[in-house]
């Protein structure tokens, strides 16, 4: 049953992580984990701070060592959207963990991070929002054992659909 499961949310800033993680973890009647907030935690400064003191690169690396650092017990986890960058990660969360791939258009998540410009994206300066898309769209699928699209849905009937998803890969 899938409430016995841990579940790794994986997907772009804007795709819905947070929202459909808390949301599926209530239904499930888990934990939830978001990562970004123990990075946050931990650095005692938002992501965009973090950036701008220090670099993505940087927030990449203290996201490497939270997300490999913290237990893995049933749960959900909202993870941030670079994770995808870190083999290890991706590796860890693999085995331990359904990866689900909340997969957004392009066009959703310009929409979605114009309403919260502030989010603090693990990525070069001079990348383009369409760049990160293409460059890590081919990541997140790779290591995506279900994909849910999220554009056209509310987060209530998303979570419906994921937890079929999952009843019926681990039934």
């Amino acid at each position: 049953m899938a409430s016995k499961q841990v579940i790794s949310l994986i997907g772009f800033p804007g795709s819905g992580k947070s929202t459909v993680g808390v949301l599926l973890a209530k239904r499930l009647g888990t934990d939830f984990v978001d990562t970004d907030i123990l990075i946050q935690n931990r650095e005692q400064a938002t992501l965009a701070e973090i950036i701008a003191r220090h670099d993505h690169l940087y927030l990449r690396a203290v996201e490497e060592q939270v997300l490999l650092d913290m237990p893995i017990t049933p749960s959900v986890i909202s993870t941030g959207g670079s994770v995808v960058y870190s083999e290890k990660i991706m590796a860890r969360l693999a085995q331990h963990s359904t990866v689900v791939l909340l997969s957004a258009s392009l066009e959703t998540v310009e929409y979605r991070i114009s309403l919260a410009p502030d989010r603090g994206i693990a990525s070069s300066s001079d990348q383009t929002l369409e760049d990160i898309y293409r460059e890590r769209s081919p990541l997140y699928e790779r290591w995506a054992q279900i994909t849910l699209g999220v554009d056209d849905a509310p987060p209530e009937t998303l979570v419906n659909q994921l937890i079929d998803l999952l009843d019926t890969r681990h039934s």
